[in-house]
């Protein structure tokens, strides 16, 4: 009886104290008590308009209400070995299993080969062998492992899914360099490795995925350009140098793994160690060049982490649709000369910077988090809001060059107001330093592992090699929620749309008012998560025509696609249905 009066209670203050925003996730200014770095002007700008002002859209209303959640997550131990260190991840579409992969370099792991694979020959002339596995898939909810064989090096390598759904990773470390890898979305299929299919060496390079579906490869160690990856199968042999890369490596580097995301006007921002432009891919000519982001190093080994901000959509949407920026964390500029050559461990940046693309006059506008971060990883959650997790309090990446584990998760809300975005969360008792990974899953939790600052796999050191694998189940999964949560009538929803199609979501939901202000439909863009970079994560709030109640407590959303592949490539996403910031279980669809 005491338990549910408690539930009650409980149930009875959420709804009390809901606390109901404006998710204009790209485009917000915040307020004047930021930080700017740029113009001064942006902030009069770039003002979302008021739901009053909505009608003469033609249906851009529908702004959905949050309820404020005062749960703190909770975490749970999902497998004690993935036999793989999780140096790579990617959520693989429709089989639902994540594929791990570490560095082939190492030789060996926890799992090896299964009968009938054979070894690979990494030395011909001393016929040495290694037989151990180093790529995982595992079935996100009963955590069966399949090892796969690599033959190529895929050390410190980028990644990214095809149209169709196919991963396709590029790069690596010494014969790894030059090789685009294709491993298709099934549970049957096996790497295919093309050792000579990129035009330079890509070691620590970023892959991006173009408004066609087809990829870039910015940078790496030692490659100051960037090139576009040709059909499976054809070897690219064109270079287009960057003057960006070049001008902003330092002794440390610094400049590794840049920041590449998709601006909806199809254009590419570009970010590396404090600058940014706006590229054109399609003449490969500079448009815009960005206000220095001041405070220190925020790409390899400084390693911040970054978000492009869910892209907020309408029924008829504007000429210019807003695209918002978040980088967080970092180190100071020559943090990894101190670490690694003095032993001295500084503190790490505690700052979270954001940037409106498409404003005429763009300004950095910085806050404070609650603890400093290196080595973090950001998360987009299928609700709009940033999961920010990981990483140390001092060094930088690298071998052994970061202390003080960051246990805390923080949660960043994109449309509150300045001092109000960060909320900490229950935190783990897991390390997860250098090589660690997080993703969205499916049913709303986010998949937690890596973690290997060492040369191999070794347990005899202060920060182990980690296998263990968690869940962190975020506020909106509060139990005290469940009858928030909707349900996706998976027979009733498309499993494929075109641009600006509008198509209908059908859900069951034990409301007994579902308003159409109350509900989101979101599509989010499975990301390929390495070194604190989450590439090609994007996620869209559409537009929402109407919301009809059919019967008892099914409900049809009618929604409207995204309208190019500016906005949201062709692919592979998770769809999802969101009443009062509680999201339903993913389906996946796929843009054609």
């Amino acid at each position: 009886m005491r338990a549910s009066r408690s539930l009650l209670w409980k149930l009875s203050i959420i709804v009390l104290l809901a606390v109901f925003s404006q998710p204009s996730f790209s485009g917000d200014t915040g307020s004047s008590d930021e930080t700017e770095t740029g113009n001064g002007h942006e902030a009069a700008e770039m003002q979302p308009q008021r739901a009053g002002n909505r009608k003469g859209r033609g249906g851009r209303g529908g702004i959905a209400q949050v309820a404020e959640m005062n749960w703190p997550g909770k975490w749970e131990l999902f497998l004690k070995s993935s036999g793989v260190s999780a140096m790579h991840a990617i959520l693989l579409p429709l089989i639902n299993k994540v594929q791990f992969y570490d560095a082939t370099i190492w030789r060996i792991s926890q799992i090896k080969l299964p009968p009938g694979v054979p070894c690979h020959v990494f030395d011909h002339v001393h016929n040495k062998v290694d037989c151990w596995a180093h790529s995982v898939l595992i079935d996100i909810e009963s955590g069966h492992i399949r090892p796969l064989s690599l033959t190529t090096d895929t050390w410190c390598s980028s990644g990214g899914l095809t149209i169709n759904g196919t991963l396709v990773s590029t790069g690596g470390f010494q014969g790894g360099a030059n090789t685009a890898r294709y491993l298709a979305s099934c549970d049957n299929c096996n790497w295919v490795e093309y050792p000579k299919a990129l035009a330079a060496q890509r070691w620590y390079s970023t892959q991006a995925t173009l408004p066609d579906g087809t990829f870039i490869v910015v940078g790496g160690r030692q490659a100051l350009n960037y090139e576009y990856i040709l059909p499976e199968g054809m070897d690219n042999k064109k270079l287009y140098d960057s003057h960006l890369l070049k001008e902003t490596t330092d002794r440390e580097e610094n400049n590794l793994y840049p920041f590449v995301w998709l601006n909806t006007d199809g254009n590419l921002f570009m970010f590396a160690n404090n600058r940014s432009i706006l590229l054109s891919p399609k003449t490969n000519k500079v448009i815009k060049e960005f206000p220095q982001l001041p405070g220190g190093a925020r790409n390899y080994p400084g390693s911040a982490s970054s978000a492009l901000l869910p892209i907020r959509l309408y029924v008829n949407n504007p000429p210019v649709i807003p695209a918002d920026v978040l980088i967080c964390g970092g180190a100071r500029q020559d943090g990894y000369f101190r670490a690694d050559r003095l032993k001295l461990f500084d503190p790490a940046l505690n700052d979270c910077a954001r940037i409106s693309l498409n404003s005429r006059r763009p300004a950095w506008k910085t806050e404070k988090m609650p603890a400093p971060r290196v080595m973090s990883d950001t998360v987009v959650l299928p609700n709009g809001e940033v999961l920010i997790i990981n990483g140390a309090k001092h060094g930088t990446s690298g071998w052994g060059l970061a202390k003080d584990p960051n246990f805390t998760p923080l949660l960043y809300t994109p449309n509150k107001p300045i001092g109000k975005r960060f909320k900490e969360l229950a935190a783990s008792t897991i390390p997860r330093m250098y090589h660690s990974i997080a993703i969205a899953l499916p049913d709303g939790k986010v998949l937690i592992g890596g973690s290997n600052t060492n040369d191999g796999y070794r347990y005899d050191v202060e920060y182990p090699t980690e296998l263990r694998i968690e869940k962190f189940s975020p506020p909106y999964l509060d139990p005290a929620l469940a009858n928030m949560r909707p349900k996706i009538v998976h027979t009733d929803t498309p499993k494929q749309i075109k641009f600006g199609q509008t198509f209908n979501v059908k859900i069951e939901l034990k409301q007994a008012n579902v308003a159409k202000e109350n509900v989101m439909v979101t599509m989010l863009a499975p990301p390929f998560t390495t070194h604190a970079v989450s590439m090609n994560m994007r996620l869209l709030l559409l537009g929402i025509s109407d919301v009809k109640k059919e019967h008892g407590d099914v409900h049809q959303i009618q929604a409207v696609a995204p309208p190019s592949g500016n906005v949201a490539p062709p692919g592979y996403y998770l769809l999802y249905a969101v009443y009062n910031g509680v999201p339903s279980v993913g389906e996946w669809i796929q843009i054609v």
